[in-house]
């Protein structure tokens, strides 16, 4: 068996074999990738300078329902480490459980919130049972590809920022016996908040405890150096860019500020892991979200944006950044540079605009899109063996007639309300106050309600954030019992017509254009005029727009999901406009205005 020379800890420095070794490191998300572009990615990284990448390994994405994982295609995390492999580069696996990432739910799979009793990130058993029958099948993936075995995975770490959600040490030896007892032999480590409390909370014994931070590394490594005296100072996270939400503005860090920070933590004798060297895109219902109140029943949900450039050294569509080349020239201050030439950005499609002509009403089509399901009670995505999509609520309100007041509680995240076919509302989760003025006729009416689902919660103490309706529907005092729900994943929408049709609905339109390329290349896409858009390109969800909300106006359409000759835009207008839509294809993105700096 082939094996290379581990990364071990040498006191205060970092070993390969018995030559001094210092990590140079960026995180890249396969998931966040086109897998044609895993290879143009990784060799953009490896230009900057940097001689390991760093991945997280997202559990929801290999298995989002209950059933054997899937790790081909798109889901092959070996092909992607092999990827990497080939260009020079050693991997850091930090395969979660949990991962944050700003990624629905942190990583962990929906169906795990079916169970109300589950106790996420704990010793419950049930919950470590989940763990385990996933471990089962990722680690040993993951165990082949390390040193040892003559692939390139250094290190491997165990949970993630684990002291800023709990301080269960059961859980986190659990973890790390699971990992070794399956076969990972290489350095283990743990990664957290540079505070007394989370690393108290996150660390265990005989485990590296690194640190995460965006700023003043002198201070970042003190406190670390006095948790841990004798061991390596790791940043392994160096937030160099930010995330962005609905309703803010686009992050934007300083590239003179980042490239400081960077050179701090580098002249300290440091190792760096930089978050994100390329932050790449929350495809289809992927992004999650933060929330800042006191319980998920108060305000302060914030999902996030489709995009996740990040700000990043190396853009979402690839480029080379002024950010790239102040890392790549404070990167070549301490380790050896590779000679070769930067790789050229990738072509653009050239701009024009298309119609988008209406096929089909959302509720003209259920039938063709779902079946139904009869519950008493309203009740969320997850119960209902579901983990994405849009929840269609349907109940028929007996008489006698009048004005009543409708109130809707538990909406994850906003709600068309319907009366007899009418809109007559729209709640949203954050608004304070779930009620509607409803006049009920005499003989009765029928009630919908269309729930659109934003990311759930992946970050804090609110992780068990369930999609739809999750409490209840009262009409004045009395709760309204006996509903037909419908999931709608629209995974597949080929039954839609592809023509031109006659609106007979209110609400939510699919849209159809078609799009002429004389070749494939990267774009840019938007629908202005829109105000809330999910939108397919050749039958993939390339993620949603909420123009009315921003910052973000474009999605990225990279090259591998077009096609020369005619490609089809399909765009489903949530806030069913009246006004015709029209599909822009841009060669620039546009992430909305740029907010003030962050606080790193």
């Amino acid at each position: 068996m082939n094996t290379r020379s581990a990364l071990t800890v040498d006191g205060h420095r970092f070993l390969r074999g018995n030559r001094e070794h210092r990590m140079v490191s960026a995180a890249v998300h396969y998931f966040r990738i086109h897998p044609e572009l895993w290879r143009d990615r990784l060799q953009r990284l490896r230009a900057m300078g940097c001689n390991t990448i760093e991945l997280y390994i997202a559990w929801n994405f290999h298995q989002p329902t209950l059933g054997p994982a899937r790790f081909d295609g798109w889901h092959d995390i070996a092909a992607f480490i092999r990827e990497a492999d080939s260009l020079g580069l050693d991997v850091i696996a930090r395969p979660g459980p949990y991962i944050c990432a700003e990624w629905d739910l942190g990583g962990l799979p929906a169906w795990l919130l079916a169970d109300e009793s589950l106790r996420l990130r704990t010793a419950d058993p049930a919950y470590l049972a989940a763990v385990d029958q996933w471990f089962d099948q990722l680690i040993p993936i993951l165990a082949e590809l390390q040193t040892s075995r003559g692939g390139p995975i250094v290190a491997v770490q165990v949970e993630n920022e684990y002291g800023s959600y709990g301080n269960d040490k059961a859980y986190l030896e659990h973890l790390k016996d699971g990992l070794v007892a399956r076969g990972i032999d290489c350095l283990l480590f743990t990664s957290d908040g540079p505070e007394p409390r989370m690393l108290a909370g996150g660390s265990i014994p005989g485990v590296l405890a690194t640190a995460n931070f965006g700023s003043r590394p002198d201070e970042a490594f003190a406190t670390l150096a006095k948790f841990q005296p004798d061991a390596p100072l790791v940043c392994m996270e160096f937030w160099n860019g930010w995330f962005d939400h609905y309703g803010e503005h686009h992050h934007v860090r300083d590239t003179t500020d980042a490239a400081e920070a960077l050179d701090g933590i580098l002249a300290a004798g440091g190792s760096v892991n930089m978050y994100m060297g390329h932050g790449g895109t929350n495809f289809g219902w992927w992004a999650g979200a933060n929330h800042t109140g006191k319980t998920l029943a108060d305000l302060g949900y914030m999902p996030t944006i489709t995009s996740y450039d990040y700000d990043a050294p190396i853009g979402e569509a690839g480029e080379l950044t002024e950010k790239f080349h102040a890392f790549r020239e404070v990167i070549g201050r301490y380790v050896p540079l590779p000679d070769t030439e930067l790789p050229a950005q990738l072509p653009r499609a050239n701009p024009q605009t298309v119609l988008a002509t209406p096929v089909a009403a959302l509720r003209d089509s259920l039938d063709l899109l779902s079946v139904t399901t009869y519950r008493p009670a309203p009740e969320s995505i997850e119960k209902l063996g579901h983990h994405r999509g849009l929840v269609h609520y349907r109940h028929r309100i007996t008489g006698p007639g009048g004005p009543a007041t409708l109130t809707v509680d538990g909406i994850r995240d906003l709600a068309q309300v319907f009366l007899d076919g009418h809109l007559v509302g729209v709640l949203e989760r954050d608004a304070p106050s779930p009620t509607i003025e409803l006049s009920v006729p005499e003989g009765g009416a029928e009630l919908e309600i269309l729930v659109e689902p934003f990311g759930r919660v992946n970050y804090g103490p609110h992780l068990a954030d369930r999609k739809g309706l999750v409490t209840g529907v009262r009409l004045d005092h009395q709760h309204l019992f006996g509903w037909d729900i419908r999931v709608l994943p629209l995974d597949d929408l080929a039954a839609l017509p592809t023509t031109r049709a006659a609106r007979t609905a209110e609400g939510p339109v699919f849209h159809r254009a078609v799009v002429e390329l004389p070749e494939a290349a990267d774009a840019f896409l938007a629908v202005p005029g829109s105000h809330r858009t999910l939108v397919w390109l050749n039958g993939f969800l390339l993620g949603r727009l909420r123009t009315e909300k921003g910052p973000q106006r474009t999605l990225y359409t990279p090259t591998p999901l077009w096609r020369a000759g005619a490609n089809e835009v399909l765009v489903l207008d949530l806030a069913g406009a009246a006004a015709p839509l029209t599909v822009e294809l841009r060669t620039q993105p546009d992430l909305g205005p740029i907010a003030a700096a962050p606080q790193y």
